[in-house]
């Protein structure tokens, strides 16, 4: 493990990994950009909604949306970075065959078809964008999201459900007591694999944690090479309750929830913003249980029109709190 203050803010080469999808991670890169220029991230591969999903079941690809997403965050502040984040991001209007289908998710469609590689074909967009780091799948193959699901009936409150594919597992209500991908036990991308072996921190959420969070684990190599890294393991805990399969979650269940189901993963640090947590004793005591440090911070965004505190991440204020976390280093070096 890394000696205490031998992981500081700023410190150009730090090698940072963070792991989800969506708008949780695009956050997480947007800060991270901002203190490392060794940034690597692993994204999922099971939307099945959107473009993402029409353009998986035309192509039999792995869906491109979350990646684009986590390419658009790593873009420069610059011109260039911005304008290509712009364009990346741009979604095509109308009611024709185009309409709805992301730029960047044709764009990094077509380099899959001109480079036959989904690690090359990104690359090649990240070189494209100047994009101030890496993005990997975390399988080169798309995953399918499969839960069962308790209390999804309210008439039948104690039978379990199957419910099947990302978009109906993160909106449907109800207790997922068991979460698999399909195919089981899918290869890991080889060079996320390395990533992770080669990490110095390694960074959990924030997102949805059924279909963000969570799948990553129940790719054998990943979660392997979790378990094995010396790298300090960082987890952001969501604002609040998401609408769907964790809208009854309070904060420290997220932290049992990861003990139960993968105890071998381990975690050095949490990260959560103390006004949105409403159980911090038990929050604490899941971080002790856990053999983890517990980070308190502001860094929740600012709804600039109403001056409101907003569920979102804010990518300025995540930076300053990542910063103070790099510093501690790991806990365990120094408990």
């Amino acid at each position: 493990m890394p000696e205490p203050g031998a992981i500081g803010p700023r410190r150009l080469g730090l090698s940072v990994v963070a792991l989800g999808g969506g708008h949780g991670l695009s956050q997480t890169l947007r800060a991270l950009r901002r203190l490392t220029d060794d940034v690597t991230a692993i994204v999922g591969v099971a939307d099945d909604g959107g473009s993402s999903g029409r353009l998986r079941t035309e192509f039999d690809i792995v869906p491109p949306g979350d990646l684009r997403m986590a390419l658009a965050a790593l873009c420069g502040d610059d011109r260039w970075g911005n304008t290509w984040s712009q364009v990346l991001q741009h979604r095509f209007g109308g009611e024709g065959e185009l309409a709805g289908h992301a730029v960047g998710n044709l764009l990094i469609t077509a380099l899959w078809e001109e480079t036959g590689s989904v690690v090359e074909g990104l690359d090649w967009v990240a070189a494209l964008l100047g994009a101030n780091g890496r993005v990997l799948p975390v399988a080169t193959v798309p995953l399918n999201i499969v839960a069962s699901v308790k209390g999804r009936d309210p008439d039948h409150p104690d039978q379990t459900r199957e419910v099947r594919g990302q978009v109906s597992v993160e909106k449907g209500k109800g207790n997922v007591v068991d979460l698999w991908v399909e195919p089981p036990n899918p290869q890991a991308c080889p060079e996320a694999v390395a990533a992770l072996s080669n990490a110095e921190v390694i960074i959990l959420g924030p997102g949805s944690w059924y279909t963000s969070v969570l799948p990553h684990l129940l790719v054998p190599g990943v979660r392997a090479a979790l378990a094995e890294t010396d790298a300090t393991k960082l987890l952001v805990l969501n604002l609040d309750a998401q609408h769907g399969a964790t809208e009854d979650f309070h904060p420290h269940e997220y932290l049992s929830n990861l003990a139960d189901r993968y105890p071998e993963v381990g975690i050095d640090w949490v990260l959560g913003d103390p006004r949105y947590i409403d159980d911090l004793d038990q929050v604490a005591d899941a971080c002790k249980a856990l053999g983890a440090g517990l980070e308190l911070a502001a860094v929740a965004a600012e709804d600039p029109a109403s001056r409101v505190m907003s569920p979102r991440h804010d990518a300025q204020l995540l930076a300053a709190a990542f910063g103070t976390v790099f510093a501690h280093g790991s806990i365990s070096a120094w408990q």
